[in-house]
């Protein structure tokens, strides 16, 4: 079993359940004989996680991906009969680092490089070898640090999904602080490079610190895919009323600011905060109507236009920001 290498007071990866677990091999006041658990699970009313572990369907519905794939994380962790090494996209879910699209069934283990890969269980194995790796104990295991987990899932994904995970560890607003600096990542990618690394550095050197939510990461990956200038991030503009706010795009040379507009801020009620999804709706309308008439041109977009790039480019190039490219034929 390889030993911690990482000894940073500022890496704190999560250890708690966000969720109460069941587990069958527990005398807890949760589904405990077979026959009612079948009847609960049958009903929808609770569900299984990993073999013996179930959770209530209300509280699994609640958390986000991210935190579902934590509560699969913790479980196999608690069950194993010796020291792991928890990597890849479950270490990512152990660091808070997000991403967008599904979160895998199976847990991330690293081993050696002479046991080979496999799945088995709740478990996917991944047969990597430790040298170079640097990593942070966990609940009685090893966890790839934020930084070393970043860099796994870029060599290990393209380059969309790298810069995502990237900008997570890097983010500096992020509570708490960043989970890792990009010159701790460059020192670590020539530590540990190895085949399969060779799309990392340009991953690495396109990352930030300023994206404040994967959607903005991938904003960012597409404008630039799209041709368009490279935009300022997280710009502060004093609006009339004396608020400040920070678009998540500027384009200076054309006083061009653009946005993201998730629809979380509608209906999360930790982003809400006692307000009502129209109260925040109409909060967000005069923002905006405000930024426009600070800037010479505002352009703004949901998800869809994520989905298909070509709308992108059509609301950018429609409100006067100038692309390098052609328009692009295809929604890819």
């Amino acid at each position: 079993m390889p030993r911690p290498t990482c000894e940073r007071s500022d890496v704190n990866p999560r250890t708690e359940h966000p969720i109460v677990v069941h587990r069958r091999r527990e005398t807890d006041p949760g589904p405990a004989d077979d026959r009612r658990l079948r009847r609960l699970v049958a009903g929808g009313t609770v569900r299984r996680v990993v073999a013996g572990s179930y959770v209530r369907v209300d509280d699994w519905n609640r958390l986000t991906p991210m935190n579902r794939h934590l509560v699969r994380v913790l479980e196999v962790a608690d069950r194993a009969r010796s020291p792991i090494v928890i990597t890849h996209s479950s270490a990512a879910a152990v660091h808070g680092i997000d991403r967008i699209g599904p979160w895998p069934e199976l847990v991330d283990v690293r081993v050696a490089r002479a046991t080979g890969g496999r799945s088995s269980g709740a478990v996917r194995r991944r047969a990597l070898g430790f040298d170079g790796v640097e990593l942070v104990e966990w609940r009685g295991h090893l966890v790839t640090s934020a930084a070393q987990t970043a860099l796994d899932i870029a060599a290990a994904s393209d380059f969309l999904a790298g810069v995502i995970a990237l900008d997570q560890a890097l983010w500096a607003r992020r509570t708490g602080g960043a989970l890792a600096d990009i010159h701790g990542l460059r020192r670590l990618m020539d530590a540990s490079w190895r085949r399969g690394f060779g799309r990392v550095p340009r991953a690495v050197e396109f990352s930030t610190h300023l994206s404040d939510s994967v959607r903005e990461s991938e904003g960012r990956v597409l404008i630039d895919r799209l041709g368009f200038p490279e935009p300022v991030l997280q710009r502060e503009f004093v609006i009339p009323g004396g608020r400040t706010v920070r678009p998540d795009y500027y384009f200076e040379d054309f006083d061009h600011a653009a946005e993201f507009d998730g629809m979380g801020k509608y209906f999360d009620p930790d982003i809400l905060a006692g307000r009502t999804p129209e109260q925040a709706l109409l909060e967000e309308k005069d923002r905006a109507d405000a930024l426009r008439r600070t800037v010479a041109a505002l352009s703004r977009w949901r998800t869809p236009a994520h989905r298909n790039p070509v709308e992108l480019y059509d609301i950018l190039t429609a409100d006067g920001l100038p692309s390098r490219l052609p328009r692009p034929r295809s929604r890819r």
